[in-house]
């Protein structure tokens, strides 16, 4: 070919234009030319002839040429030559825009991953970024089915390609989830050494990868220290780039620390702002400053925030005041600090200085109610300058909250009221609710002026919100005052900082798109992207356990049934091992746990004492027992007396139930207070949950997990909340358990790790269950297995308990035992002692035998709990005899404070099989 050729092949493009616009005028005089040299010029021996050929043809978008195309491309797809095959790669991707069927029929799409395994890190790199834009457009399609060979070919070619070649991998690699905390952490390894790139994109997109991979690692691990401190350096560096970088960066980094501020957590003084700083930046500079305040630099955040408010910047300053508010919300600490700061601004007289901080003390006294009521004199000076709808609405929240304390509370309100026509619609609710918070703290003073506001928005305003509320307040006051009271006057939520956060589940997806436009816009890209692209929605990678985890992974999540129970677990592990590795899906059943013969001794410990037992003249055989029918049963026949505890007989078994106690509190838990119970009715655990929201925003998503415990507690289907829960509002759940789920010896032996996940986030707490739902309805020992038994124990193994305070008689404590399946074998008088002799079966197999003593008078009894010298194979022994009986004291109406024990003879009881 000619160099007039050549020239040609370049302009081409150039010339054509938009061919998809008028696809016509390509038709016969022009099209023919070139098309009908490109076979030839796709065999030209010059390799740049060769590959501007066929980018030339790629760039005529129009489906009628197509035809000329697919057999040049597949031969340069095959080229010798590294450069057409980099610029073919991304020529399938524009000839699948136009022709989707027609790429995969030719087999182009096979062609295009053979080249991810290409020698050439450029092919690689164009090749990915071909299948990258070619799987955008069709989610559906599993176009990059990344494994780990391929992913360790990505990772060779990174270090050789050039910078938008490197970018084009490290967003496939963001794609990728790795299979374990090890593959993440050798990824994390070889991607590092980007962060130095001099290319702030390919600096953006290696943090993308890092900050997704770092979901995988345990925080315990050296090694997410030592990331998190290489991370912060290059995020610094982005900073001193043009404006325009700047802004991105920040807007990038604001997200970063969002998620995990502790990456910048010692570098401040970075997002100081400069004077010639750009307003843009100087705000999104501002907000992170607020995101990283802490206890530890509070005090120098503070001194730059008052500079910042005597600026001239109107908008600059708005903010500054603003920020100074919410030092105060996040930093309990610095509040009354914040507080005298806002003062002095409010000293120096500027208008909208004066309005921005009466907007953020508004808040302060919501956060913090009853603390610093006394500057209200002071802004209650500065009523006649507020202008500002927002800043006339504060005031008037403020003077109708704390209307007790202001002696001139009506008069205040009554000159709001003159022009409530020409308030804004913000300022009228809000002049409404406080009137009418005022006529139920005064009413006698307030009458007039409740009738007039309640007049003017019900018949004067053409405002449906208005009006509505109007009524509303019009109809509580003259049917039910109390009720108006208790609505209007009930206890707010308190504020936090938090509700300035980007929403949890919105975040984990802005992470993954890091270095675009969503991450700038703080918007998924369906938000902003019109058409099918971009709809995929994005999330971060579960967090799994650490590689030190004692845990195999090949062990079966909780719930699920394992295979074969360990004989013997001796250490407790990692707590949040299991927990961070949330399977929330439905616990599946398995087939219960199989009981091996008892161990019998031959040599009498006792001398023959217990003979009778088995009959004789003092032995009195006690009332039959009535094992229920279909143990398996469901719950719902006995729900309706399960808080039934007047008589300390609550389920339908008469099991006892513990009063709801908080499990987890609600400023541990962004909000969500959980309390809880459990209860064992016809055979069936419960935990008996009630969530209540205290947060501002609704909560939804709810799922449980529990972590590997000594019984193997877990739950036997999901946890159903089937409404979203409201802020201030309470449900109550019943969660089915079982006891097929993995088996980890705890301390105590009766602790259970729960995780509980919401679409806020996954909250963490611990709590002791009673040992008595785990007492199972077959629990009464054969008499002769009973003796049997306990002559084969030795008396040094035995554990002595004393019960004070209890008022019971023999019969009742049999009675009252029996309804939480402690049975009585036997019963006996020894010496004008009643003598009970005592069986009862966990849910795994294990049998533990007692003897209680009760003087008839005498409030105090003797507790005798004997144990084998060594547990038997395949059974779990609890740690010793202080979580037995505690679990049966409220059965006899008696408090753990009654419990004394013979510490020396605290050994394992009950740990021998059926």
């Amino acid at each position: 070919m000619s160099p007039h050729g050549t020239y040609f092949w370049c302009c081409w493009p150039q010339l054509v234009g938009d061919p998809t616009a008028a696809p016509d005028l390509l038709s016969l005089p022009l099209l023919p030319w070139p098309m009908a040299d490109s076979p030839q010029d796709c065999e030209d021996p010059n390799p740049l002839i060769r590959a501007l050929a066929v980018r030339t043809m790629g760039c005529i978008r129009v489906d009628k040429i197509t035809e000329y195309l697919c057999e040049p491309l597949r031969k340069c797809l095959k080229d010798e030559d590294p450069y057409v095959r980099k610029t073919a790669a991304v020529c399938v991707a524009k000839l699948h825009d136009i022709n989707a069927q027609l790429v995969e029929d030719q087999g182009f799409l096979d062609t295009l991953k053979d080249l991810i395994s290409d020698s050439n890190p450029m092919v690689v790199a164009n090749a990915v970024a071909a299948l990258s834009e070619i799987a955008e457009s069709h989610p559906s399609s599993n176009l990059l089915d990344l494994n780990p060979q391929s992913i360790n070919k990505l990772l060779t070619a990174l270090n050789e390609c050039t910078e938008w070649g490197q970018i084009f991998i490290l967003d496939c690699l963001a794609n990728y989830t790795p299979k374990d905390d090890r593959e993440a952490q050798s990824i994390c390894e070889r991607v590092t050494p980007r962060l130095s790139h001099a290319n702030s994109a390919v600096v953006l997109s290696a943090v993308k990868v890092l900050m997704k991979f770092m979901e995988m690692l345990s925080k315990d691990l050296d090694y997410y220290g030592t990331l998190l401190k290489k991370l912060a350096p290059p995020l610094v560096t982005l900073l001193s780039a043009e404006p325009e970088l700047q802004y991105v960066a920040l807007r990038n980094i604001n997200l970063i620390v969002q998620k995990r501020p502790e990456i910048l957590k010692h570098e401040m003084k970075v997002f100081f702002v400069k004077y010639n700083d750009p307003i843009y930046v100087k705000l999104e500079k501002l907000d992170i400053m607020i995101r990283l305040a802490s206890q530890a630099n509070i005090a120098q955040v503070l001194a730059e925030l008052k500079e910042y408010a005597t600026e001239v910047d109107v908008d600059f300053v708005r903010k500054a005041v603003r920020a100074i508010g919410r030092c105060a919300i996040k930093v309990e600490q610095s509040a009354e600090r914040c507080v005298s700061t806002l003062l002095d601004l409010i000293q120096t007289k500027v208008n909208y200085v004066v309005q921005e901080a009466i907007v953020v003390i508004k808040d302060i006294f919501r956060k913090y109610p009853n603390k610093y009521e006394s500057v209200i004199a002071t802004l209650c000076e500065n009523l006649d300058s507020l202008d500002e709808p927002e800043a006339r609405a504060a005031m008037i929240w403020i003077v109708g909250e704390y209307a007790e304390r202001i002696d001139n509370a009506d008069e205040l309100l009554e000159s709001f009221l003159e022009g409530f026509h020409d308030e804004s619609t913000q300022v009228q609710l809000q002049l409404l609710t406080a009137i009418v918070k005022l006529f139920l703290k005064k009413p006698t003073e307030t009458q007039e002026l409740v009738q007039q506001v309640l007049s003017l928005a019900t018949q004067d305003s053409d405002n449906p919100d208005l009006r509505d509320r109007g009524y509303i307040y019009w109809r509580l006051l003259s049917t039910d005052p109390v009720a108006a009271k208790e609505v209007v006057l009930a206890e707010k939520p308190l504020i936090s900082e938090e509700t300035d956060l980007i929403e949890p589940t919105l975040l984990d997806e802005l992470i993954c798109y890091i270095g675009t436009l969503a991450s700038v816009y703080h918007k998924p890209p369906s938000a902003f992207v019109e058409g099918g692209r971009g709809v995929v929605h994005k999330s971060l990678p579960p967090r799994t356990a650490s590689s030190e985890s004692t845990e195999s992974p090949e062990t079966a999540p909780a719930g699920a049934p394992s295979g074969e129970q360990p004989d013997v677990i001796p250490t407790q592990g990692d707590l949040l091992g299991d927990l961070l590795n949330l399977d929330l899906g439905p616990p599946v059943s398995g087939p219960p746990l199989a009981t091996s013969s008892v161990q019998m001794g031959a040599v009498d410990l006792l001398g023959g004492g217990l003979d009778s037992l088995i009959g004789g003249p003092n032995f009195v055989a006690p009332p039959a027992t009535t094992v229920p029918a279909n143990l398996g049963a469901s719950m719902g026949s006995g729900l309706s007396d399960l808080f039934d505890l007047t008589s300390g007989v609550g389920t339908l078994s008469g099991s006892y139930v513990a009063p709801k106690a908080v499990w987890l509190p609600a400023m541990k838990a962004k909000g969500l207070e959980i309390s809880g119970t459990f209860t064992r009715q016809v055979g069936s655990i419960s935990m008996d949950l009630q969530l209540t929201n205290k947060a501002l925003q609704v909560m939804t998503d709810f799922a449980i997990q529990f972590n590997r415990n000594s019984f193997g507690l877990a739950p036997a289907a999901p946890l159903q909340v089937h409404a979203p829960l409201s802020p201030n509002q309470t449900v109550e759940i019943s969660l089915p358990l079982n006891t097929v789920g993995s088996v980890m010896k705890m301390e105590p032996l009766n602790n259970l790790q729960v995780a509980v996940k919401n679409n806020i986030d996954v909250f963490y707490f611990s709590t002791l269950y009673p040992l008595h739902i785990l007492f199972v309805e077959d629990g009464k020992m054969d008499r002769q297995m009973f003796l049997a038994t306990w002559k084969d124990i030795p008396n040094e193994n035995e554990a002595q308990f004393q019960i004070r305070d209890c008022p019971l008689n023999a019969e009742a404590v049999s009675s009252r035992l029996q309804s939480s399946n402690i049975f009585t074998v036997a019963k006996r008088n020894v010496e004008g002692q009643d003598m009970l002799y005592q069986s009862l079966k966990l849910t795994n197999g294990i049998w533990v035998l007692a003897e209680l003593r009760i003087q008839p008078g005498n409030p105090s009894f003797t507790v005798r709990v004997p144990a084998p010298a060594l547990p038997a194979p395949g059974c779990l022994p609890p740690s010793s005899g202080q979580p037995f009986l505690p679990s049966l004291l409220p059965r006899l109406g008696v408090s753990s404070d009654g419990v004394r024990s013979s510490p020396a003879r605290l050994e394992p009881l009950g740990t021998w099989h059926e």
